[in-house]
């Protein structure tokens, strides 16, 4: 008869399985609106509940934040955000600022520039302490993107996108379907040439396409049969 601590060590097996420290490609930019002053990202992992993802375009040098620009907190609700989920960030630089999921609050000069921004996204112990750089988006042209991405450990096409110089609004706009797993989206969606973006004209009304991404249905073991299958490796180490 396996033991009840036998169980619990099967149990904690199962439940690690979840758990995942969010690094760089985790998240993606999937719309990005210097008119309207917001954005929106696609989960390519799931969040977990009560998790904390900081926004800001203050400019990094690598070592510290530069430039007294918006810092945005993100809190992500009492949910799992389960990999695929789209979430629009709306109207950042009001009181009135919004996250289709979770909560959004922000200090400082919130605005987005339209002439040149690096947008970070990042995890940390504060607004000006960030430990990993999770994405990025930039409008600063392709030599300056690739200037600021670098000081946070971020590549334009891999973790980060680098848009047209002074882009006002850009949405990704390639498939969001078909992938075998999320993370196969990261290259994807981190490629300009996936992305309709405007330079000029007034877009503060334009809405991001949210539709979730989707990957192919693959077969998976259920959770009970994973249970049973640990406690049968358990008990060949416990005859031994």
């Amino acid at each position: 008869m396996f033991s009840a601590r036998m169980l619990c060590i099967a149990s904690l097996c199962l439940s690690a399985q979840g758990a995942h420290a969010l690094g760089a490609g985790d998240i993606a930019f999937t719309a990005f609106n210097a008119d309207e002053d917001g954005w929106a990202i696609v989960a390519l992992t799931d969040l977990a509940a009560n998790s904390t993802i900081y926004f800001t375009d203050s400019n990094w040098d690598g070592a510290a934040f530069t430039s007294s620009e918006g810092f945005h907190t993100w809190q992500t609700g009492a949910g799992i955000i389960a990999a695929g989920t789209v979430i629009r960030f709306s109207d950042i630089d009001q009181a009135g600022r919004a996250a289709s999921t979770g909560s959004l609050t922000g200090t400082g000069n919130a605005a987005l520039s339209s002439t040149a921004d690096t947008l970070y996204a990042y995890v940390g112990s504060g607004t000006s302490a960030p430990t990993t750089f999770l994405a990025a988006v930039s409008s600063e042209g392709a030599a300056a993107a690739a200037t600021a991405l670098g000081a946070a450990g971020l590549t334009a096409g891999v973790n980060a996108i680098a848009l047209p110089a002074s882009t006002d609004y850009a949405s990704y706009t390639g498939s969001r379907s078909g992938a075998a797993d999320f993370a196969a989206y990261r290259n994807t969606v981190n490629d300009v040439a996936n992305w309709t973006a405007f330079t000029d004209g007034v877009h503060a009304d334009a809405v991001p396409d949210t539709t979730p991404f989707a990957v192919s249905a693959v077969p998976e073991a259920s959770a009970a049969l994973m249970m049973v299958a640990g406690l049968g490796v358990l008990g060949l180490f416990r005859r031994r």
